[in-house]
């Protein structure tokens, strides 16, 4: 298991568009990929999963990420978030 902070820095947050892109590139490891955010717990391969997350501008999230690909989903999804989810 590897995990790592990430600070949310789309304006809108994880609204559909960006939610969309999480997982699209969520579903293409095999690792399992979920997100932590304040008391709550999300699969990063379902859309509606992050969308019930509420993610805000500035929310710190924690993904942790399990499985025979972790290392690279973790740097994919980081790398991701970094660049702003196509926003």
């Amino acid at each position: 298991m590897v995990h790592q902070r990430v600070v949310i820095k789309n304006p809108t947050g994880l609204h559909l568009r960006p939610a969309g892109i999480l997982c699209k590139e969520a579903i293409q490891h095999k690792a399992l990929i979920t997100f932590k955010v304040r008391e709550s717990t999300a699969n990063a391969k379902s859309v509606l999963s992050v969308l019930g997350a509420c993610v805000k501008c500035g929310d710190e999230i924690e993904l942790i990420c399990e499985g025979e690909d972790e290392q690279e989903a973790l740097d994919a999804m980081v790398g991701a978030i970094e660049s702003g989810l196509g926003e």
